[in-house]
């Protein structure tokens, strides 16, 4: 029987072990693109909180503000109507942009370290010869793994960002039926 306190600290152990393993064989730009990829995802959660936790009391207080009003119908009422819902536009689509150049920078980082990585290679292969695999191996490695890391972090943060512009725009639809006209 597996001890799951002994399993859990060494997942621990192993996760932290294996992390720093990762960034150091990546090379320099993959804690660059570890840094964007942590700004990406603080945003995207920052967003999550808003849009269940923030939103829904300023929605319905946009909504008690419309009904109590008396004239829904004139020009000066419709001009307000599309305020609140130009606010409410500007509030949910706050940092969706930042997070999708973010998202397209992650490959962009990813090719740089490929070219990074190949540039050690040559490096190598100038130096020492092209005799011994594993003087190149490092090099290799590092062109690689930033290459999948930035492409993976570019496929989860376009799925995260297409997902949150959905969400954004059903609440705004939602809102817009809500300041309706009796």
């Amino acid at each position: 029987m597996i001890d799951v306190e002994l399993f859990s600290q060494l997942n621990q152990q192993d996760l932290g072990s294996t992390l720093r393993h990762f960034m150091a064989e990546g090379g320099p730009v993959l804690w660059w693109l570890g840094a964007v990829v942590f700004v990406c995802w603080l945003l995207v959660i920052e967003r999550l909180l808003y849009l269940f936790s923030r939103f829904p009391a300023q929605r319905d207080a946009w909504v008690r503000a419309w009904q109590v009003r008396a004239d829904q119908r004139s020009w000066y009422a419709r001009a307000i109507r599309q305020g609140v819902l130009f606010q409410a536009q500007q509030e949910l689509g706050r940092y969706l942009g930042f997070i999708k150049a973010l998202v397209a920078i992650c490959p962009m980082l990813g090719l740089l370290g490929t070219v990074t990585g190949m540039i050690s290679v040559f490096d190598v292969m100038a130096s020492q010869g092209t005799s011994d695999p594993r003087l190149m191996a490092s090099g290799i490695s590092m062109a690689t793994l930033p290459t999948m890391a930035g492409m993976v972090a570019a496929l989860a943060g376009m799925f995260a960002h297409a997902r949150l512009v959905k969400a954004c725009q059903r609440r705004e639809i939602a809102l817009e039926q809500a300041l309706r006209s009796q």
